[in-house]
């Protein structure tokens, strides 16, 4: 009995270890000094991602990319700042979840707009994901 309570307890240590240090204690990536791992236009990640999901995984999930598009929507809705880029057609985008400072950046943008977005790239469900965005240019 005493020999099993212990592999309980290592086993339960080396989990709540793996989470802290893989999970909870993760720093905010500053994405204003982050390098640029990519730059794309937005229809061409959503097709990527369209045609072969796990290569796109690879290559894109959890990097700083730089994203060029038409806005779609903009949203405000349960104090997140939302911005839809167009993608490869009506029922993909990416939808870039904007950083807290670029609240008065994105009541410029208008719907058709022309923009640049850097930010984190999260992967892909209907849309591809990216977070903590930044406008780079507003065309």
């Amino acid at each position: 009995m005493k020999k099993s309570f212990k592999i309980i307890s290592i086993i339960i240590v080396t989990i709540c270890i793996y989470i802290s240090l893989n999970l909870l204690d993760k720093k905010a990536i500053d994405i204003n000094k982050a390098l640029t791992f990519k730059n794309t236009e937005s229809e061409i990640l959503v097709a990527n991602f369209l045609t072969n999901e796990k290569l796109a995984d690879e290559t894109y999930t959890g990097k700083v990319i730089e994203i060029t598009g038409t806005v779609k929507e903009v949203s405000f809705l349960n104090n997140r700042n939302t911005l839809i880029l167009q993608g490869k057609d009506k029922n993909s985008g990416v939808i870039c979840d904007m950083n807290a400072n670029q609240i008065d950046a994105i009541h410029k943008i208008s719907i058709g707009d022309k923009i640049t977005v850097k930010g984190i790239c999260k992967g892909f469900l209907k849309d591809v994901v990216m977070l903590n965005c930044i406008i780079i240019t507003n065309n």
